[in-house]
């Protein structure tokens, strides 16, 4: 009985090193950023982005971190709007703007504003 209780608690501990291992795992990847600046010239067609081009962030696992709000610069001039997004890794970033459903909302994006935006790989975890 006592080899038994043994052999379970060496499977119990297997089991939770094995969980603390991909855990660990999964928090040593970098995220990535995409940071846009933005100067919206024509606010009612950029609604039609705003609606289009938010949810797209979610199904890429995106999330806002910065959604326009107020700017307050400090070296140089701020841009207009600013939005910075997260993403899990740069490959996942990469995947939702090179996606064709993002492809499609460029000129959607870029008639009623001037955007600017890149991806930048974080820090790991």
């Amino acid at each position: 009985m006592k080899l038994r209780n043994v052999f379970i608690a060496g499977l119990a501990g297997a089991a939770v090193g094995a969980s603390a291992v991909q855990i660990l795992h999964a928090q040593s990847k970098a995220p990535a950023y995409l940071v846009a600046e933005i100067d919206v010239t024509n606010p009612d067609l950029y609604k039609e982005y705003l609606a289009k081009g938010g949810p797209l962030y979610g199904q890429f696992g995106g999330r806002f971190l910065v959604r326009g709000g107020r700017l307050d610069a400090f070296a140089g001039e701020a841009p207009k709007r600013a939005v910075i997004a997260v993403f899990e890794s740069l490959e996942k970033a990469q995947a939702f703007r090179d996606s064709s459903a993002y492809r499609e909302l460029i000129p959607v994006r870029d008639e009623p504003s001037k955007f600017r935006a890149y991806l930048a790989e974080g820090v790991p975890n």
